[in-house]
């Protein structure tokens, strides 16, 4: 069991970074000329290129740190958690709108809990019985009122949104998973520095698809489209893969597995809260209670973990 002291902070990491990734759902819409590719391909740019401005001071301390197996772990993360799940996320949410997105990833928790439960000294899964119950009918209520009022388009476009927005939910169990027990492994590495190495690689393996954005780009765009685009791009850079990581990162070696699955949660909370934003409406009566069950969930699991270990052992016994 974690150190109760540990929690609240780790919990609060998790709700801030979970508000800073909430914005990736939003950006594709505010750049829907481009296309998923396009917006990848400049935020990982910046991104790579932020992380190498800020390790530079300290890169040839880091850097006899990093082993063979290291280099690895980073190039799968950079590929499969930051690339392809980003533009996965990208083609989701122009083929098939915010909520639909956020619903599909809303199940993360589920699945990072189910393989975290498995762990050493983790809660047994019996006992997050209830915060499970609660996050499935959380993000049930969620999918019960997109299909209810589907978002424009014809019916191919939202099986494509729906299959794409279940590779990025496939390659993002991926990433919690195998990135929290690479921080808990490497102690010598900090979680800020792996963040910043993580962001070098993602930007350098960007570079090698920026030759398909350029054959794919099939019409001329306007010079304030490009501005926006590097705009956003470089918001997103900033905020979600350099803070938010950060914030992400220091909460995976706070809290236990099982529950940094539920703290991804505050991401569906908040890109359903952007999209209400962007859509200029209220959140219906089922997506208010969708909201309170996600929340419930996430009270429920914080309570679990901050039982005393005395405690907690007497009821495993």
């Amino acid at each position: 069991m974690p150190d109760r002291s540990n929690i609240l902070a780790g919990v609060l990491c998790g709700a801030a970074a979970g508000a800073l990734w909430g914005l990736i759902f939003l950006a594709p819409e505010l750049v829907r000329e481009f296309s998923p590719l396009h917006l990848a391909i400049g935020r990982y740019l910046f991104f790579g290129l932020i992380a190498l401005v800020l390790l530079a001071p300290r890169l040839r301390a880091v850097l006899p740190d990093v082993g063979r197996r290291e280099w690895h772990m980073l190039a799968g993360l950079a590929l499969v958690g930051n690339l392809l799940y980003y533009v996965l996320i990208g083609a989701a949410v122009q083929l098939g709108g915010i909520a639909m997105t956020s619903l599909v990833i809303g199940f993360l928790p589920v699945a990072v809990t189910l393989i975290g439960s498995r762990e050493a000294h983790a809660v047994p899964l019996r006992r997050l019985a209830l915060p499970l119950a609660l996050g499935i009918a959380g993000v049930s209520c969620i999918g019960w009122q997109a299909l209810a009022l589907p978002a424009p388009g014809s019916a191919g476009r939202q099986a494509g949104g729906l299959l794409c927005a279940l590779g990025a939910l496939a390659s993002w169990t991926w990433f919690a998973v195998a990135n929290s027990r690479s921080l808990v492994r490497l102690r010598h590495i900090t979680a800020h520095d792996w963040n910043l190495l993580t962001g070098i690689v993602t930007g350098a393996l960007t570079l090698a698809l920026v030759p398909f954005a350029v054959l794919f780009t099939s019409s001329a765009h306007a010079p304030l489209d490009w501005l926006r685009l590097i705009g956003v791009s470089a918001g997103l850079a900033f905020f979600a893969s350099i803070v938010g990581n950060a914030l992400w990162n220091r909460m995976s070696r706070l809290l236990p597995l099982t529950l940094t699955g539920q703290m991804i949660l505050f991401e569906t909370l908040f890109a359903l809260l952007y999209g209400f934003t962007w859509e200029q409406r209220p959140p219906t009566a089922l997506e208010a209670t969708a909201f309170l069950l996600v929340a419930l969930s996430v009270i429920a699991c914080v309570a679990i973990h901050r039982r005393p270990a005395a405690k907690t052992a007497m009821e495993t016994a």
